[in-house]
């Protein structure tokens, strides 16, 4: 488990992240977001030894992390980092050779990550003739070549269309699959809802929640419920205890007590065929604006 603990930081004077504390565990995707200077890229920075710390220790299974441990990481950062002018095979090959793999190793898993990646055509191409969706693959595939067991990336989806997203999205649930501890930054928090396990939001250099995505969905819900009939469901409105936050003909949102949902529930099954009814859970990007508020 690779673990940050108490990690504080300034620059000039300015306090830029303030005893940030989580955990990213073993076969977990973590979600990693903030708002623009957050602190999350230089989190970032400092778990791979980039940016030192003034307060506060990294781990990785209960030590503290050297040079070694941090040569076992894949790392992609949010500016692409290639060589424009290099072919892109040989330079996800080169790069696998510097982690140390042997030649012939190092070309299986470069063929085998364009494969995947759906880059395979452009294996040839130099990297500066890529679209910015296929340079942003190409720099995953950089970050992956190496099988790293730890996985830190800086907005992995930026500037991919939805296919791209989900053959990225496959590729990392893979890595997590495998046991790697995955950290991910995104500002697309309708993708990390989607496939995150668990969330960490930073704000203004603290953290503001950390845990699993859907007990953080359960500890940010409101006793709010939603309906939807096959019929008008107007008549809610007149529920005694029961405020309606949003209607449109047979679906409402709305606010009570469970006991309050109960009544509502069993007067529309009265009036005829329901055909949902369910707590409201809040997204994430609801959960976002609360905590950091």
């Amino acid at each position: 488990m690779l673990e940050v603990n108490e990690i504080s930081r300034s620059f000039s004077g300015t306090r830029v992240l303030d005893d940030v504390s989580f955990a990213v565990r073993p076969g977990r995707m973590t979600g990693f977001v903030g708002a623009n200077g957050a602190g999350k890229t230089t989190t970032m920075r400092i778990i791979l030894g980039v940016l030192s710390a003034d307060s506060g220790a990294v781990t990785l299974d209960g030590a503290r992390l050297g040079e070694s441990d941090r040569r076992r990481f894949g790392y992609m950062p949010e500016e692409r980092g290639l060589y424009p002018k290099m072919k892109v095979a040989e330079q996800i090959t080169y790069l696998a050779r510097l982690h140390g793999l042997a030649p012939n190793a190092a070309r299986r898993n470069t063929a085998e990550l364009l494969e995947r990646l759906g880059l395979t055509e452009r294996a040839g191409d130099p990297v500066e003739r890529l679209s910015l969706g296929n340079q942003q693959r190409a720099q995953i595939a950089a970050a992956l070549v190496h099988d790293p067991e730890v996985l830190i990336l800086d907005e992995p989806f930026s500037g991919l269309d939805p296919l791209a997203v989900e053959t990225v999205q496959a590729v990392l649930k893979e890595y997590a699959g495998r046991g790697v501890p995955v950290l991910f930054s995104s500002h697309q928090l309708d993708i990390v809802e989607r496939i995150c396990d668990d969330l960490v939001i930073i704000s203004a250099g603290s953290i503001r929640a950390a845990g699993e995505r859907e007990a953080l969905r359960e500890a940010h819900s409101e006793p709010r419920f939603e309906i939807l009939l096959d019929g008008d469901a107007g008549w809610i409105r007149d529920e005694p205890g029961v405020t309606v936050l949003d209607f449109d003909g047979g679906y409402a949102l709305f606010d009570t007590d469970t006991d309050g949902a109960q009544r509502v529930l069993q007067h529309a099954l009265a009036r005829g065929p329901v055909a949902s009814f369910a707590p409201h859970r809040p997204t994430l990007a609801q959960i976002f604006k609360e905590v950091i508020r």
